[in-house]
């Protein structure tokens, strides 16, 4: 396999793949009129994508602040994890990639489904993984172990 470098960190991939699946998650509006009381609705809009979702603005503002090489890198590993190509053709998917770059990469990357598991995908065909940054691994060093103190 060919190294991959990556314009974008793996760690910026892998947040931009959590908050991708919390916004999956969400399923479609079924109360259209959200001026009720929540905790008489038993809060159930939260859970519902609705357009000011802050799930949705914290990705797009995510997404939107990264360098143009970062998104284009985003969509290269979208691509890849979806399966349209090989790694071995990853130039080819990075350049594909860049030539689609506009300024509506987070509203094209929030539409695209599965967009978490394409993104973990991508990472993983290129020997990187989100491990190390998903909290509450059980390896993961907790701040009493560490020596920390409160």
């Amino acid at each position: 396999m060919a190294d991959i470098e990556l314009a974008i960190s793996p760690e910026k991939v892998c947040a931009v793949a959590a908050l991708a699946r919390r916004f999956d998650a969400k399923d479609e509006v079924t109360e259209t009129d959200i001026g009720s009381n929540p905790a008489d609705d038993l809060q159930v809009a939260v859970l519902e994508n609705h357009p000011d979702d802050p799930v949705l603005r914290e990705l797009v503002a995510l997404i939107n602040g990264l360098s143009e090489d970062e998104q284009i890198d985003l969509v290269a590993l979208t691509w890849l994890g979806r399966g349209d190509d090989s790694i071995e053709n990853f130039d080819s998917l990075r350049q594909a990639a860049s030539d689609a770059h506009n300024a509506r990469t987070a509203r094209y990357l929030c539409g695209t489904p599965l967009l978490g598991d394409y993104l973990k995908e991508g990472l993983a065909q290129c020997d990187l993984s989100c491990e190390e940054f998903e909290p509450g691994r059980p390896d993961a060093e907790s701040p009493e172990a560490s020596g920390a103190s409160r």
